[in-house]
């Protein structure tokens, strides 16, 4: 290896890794217009269109 592929490298492991949650905080934190529908308003509107259709798939078969 040279000299300056060593340095190179050395340089990539001593570099600091950006801070990601900073990001997804200030990501968070904004407000924004629109519809605002709690997580588990939608998780149970998914289950209730699953068992729906399996339902009906089972009655019209």
């Amino acid at each position: 290896m040279t000299a300056e592929a060593t340095h190179m490298s050395s340089k990539k492991k001593g570099a600091p890794m950006p801070a990601s949650s900073a990001g997804l905080l200030t990501f968070f934190n904004e407000e924004t217009q629109g519809v605002k529908i709690k997580p588990e308003i939608v998780l149970a509107l998914s289950i209730a269109l699953i068992i729906s259709s399996l339902v009906i798939n089972q009655l019209f078969r």
